[in-house]
């Protein structure tokens, strides 16, 4: 009689996101599960389709088993099973939470459990294909949130012709990977494709007719203004998906917690992706969520491995369509303008800080080296050496000492 091994273990994943949709191409046997009807897609990818540049099975992952549009509601520890919405009872020896995040819907006056007609949140596929279904040529569009995702959508919506508003609380763009300077050329960018763009602007609440069925028509900014919108897109951020974990017990702060072999409080499940939190980080990253998923495909086939966090590297292209007008110093208004940002690249004090900026090419660059280590960079427009300055960051290796700081921005990354 056969001894169940490891690799013969019943495995079980809840969610076919990017990480679940890793684990099913890469663990022999796995069973996942599924809340959406599509078949699993690459998320990074979604406001390419809402541009109307892929169609939604270009960004199809390669094909997995998958439960699909089945919705786990409890886990039961002590038999080992999950149960899911349809009925069914799935045991498991090693269940694996890949279970993502929700948008965060900010605290604005008129919405409430059930969004009005008009109000979108940017989140999945589902959510992708009903924006672009409502967007058509001098819709006035509102994005609020000027992070990542919500200057994703906001390109997208211009290409699409929408006239678009974008609202960022904060005093520019893309905070969290973005400095000043680099912020202003991607506003710049922007408006040279008619985004208006807002920044230090706070949304008080949203004017919605009335009736059985509310529908957006205009969006309250805390000093009274009001933008007219018959589209809302509300790209706040998203917050790790960790009910099932926290109803069943397991340590759940911000995320779900997780050890270096992905483990959570309950040595027979783990979690990755977006709902792990992993040495007090929730990544947040699909970087970070296949890397996890590549360490716990080890760890379930008994080989040794341990994740030690993820250095993450942000990339964004925007593409302006041929008719776009070219502002005044608008980088890259022409063409497709292209951002890289890595680690820290708001300097501390005693940081050395190497900057090169080329206003006629459109073109920024700007490092920050943390005694002898490559802390975070931006670069902007030409992004030729940001192969080898991203090796030196993740590497996380001594720069030589002989090495000028300046040759940290040439096209081979000084190497």
């Amino acid at each position: 009689m056969r001894t169940r091994t490891e690799n013969a273990a019943r495995v079980v994943v809840i969610g076919a996101g990017m990480a679940g949709a890793r684990l099913a191409a890469r663990v022999p046997g796995v069973t996942v599960i599924g809340e959406e009807a599509h078949a699993p897609y690459n998320r990074v990818l979604l406001a390419e389709v809402l541009a109307g540049r892929y169609e939604s099975d270009v960004i199809a992952l390669p094909p997995a088993e998958v439960r699909r549009g089945v919705r786990v509601v409890r886990i039961d520890r002590a038999e080992r099973q999950v149960l899911c919405d349809d009925g069914s009872v799935v045991g498991y020896d090693r269940l694996v939470l890949a279970t993502g995040s929700n948008p965060v819907l900010p605290p604005l006056r008129g919405l409430g459990n059930t969004l009005p007609d008009g109000v979108h949140p940017f989140r999945t596929l589902d959510d992708c294909l009903a924006l672009r279904a409502a967007v058509r040529p001098g819709v006035r569009a509102v994005v609020i949130g000027g992070g990542l995702l919500g200057v994703s959508a906001a390109r997208a919506l211009a290409e699409c012709g929408a006239q678009v508003v974008l609202a960022q609380q904060g005093e520019h763009l893309m905070e969290r990977q973005l400095d000043f300077e680099a912020a202003g050329m991607l506003r710049r960018h922007l408006e040279a494709l008619g985004v208006e763009v807002h920044t230090e602007c706070r949304v008080r609440g949203l004017r919605c007719t009335d009736g059985e069925t509310p529908a957006v028509r205009a969006v309250e900014l805390a000093d009274g203004y009001e933008l007219e919108a018959e589209i809302t897109v509300l790209a706040c951020g998203v917050r790790p998906r960790t009910g099932l974990a926290r109803a069943a017990g397991l340590d759940v702060r911000k995320g779900v917690v997780v050890d270096d072999e992905l483990r959570t409080s309950d040595p027979y499940i783990h979690a990755v992706g977006d709902c792990a939190e992993h040495a007090g980080t929730v990544y947040g990253l699909a970087g970070a969520a296949l890397e996890q998923a590549d360490v716990l495909t080890e760890v379930l086939a008994g080989r040794p491995a341990r994740y030690g966090g993820t250095r993450a590297l942000t990339r964004l292209t925007l593409r302006s369509p041929a008719a776009a007008p070219v502002a005044d110093g608008a980088a890259g208004a022409a063409g497709s303008l292209d951002l890289a940002a890595f680690g820290d690249s708001r300097p501390m004090p005693g940081d050395d800080v190497v900057r090169l900026a080329d206003a006629t090419r459109g073109a920024y660059r700007t490092v920050v080296v943390r005694g002898d280590r490559l802390a975070g960079g931006v670069l902007f427009g030409d992004l030729a050496a940001v192969g080898a300055l991203a090796r030196t960051w993740q590497d996380d290796e001594p720069l030589p000492a002989d090495m000028s700081l300046l040759h940290l921005l040439t096209n081979d990354g000084g190497f």
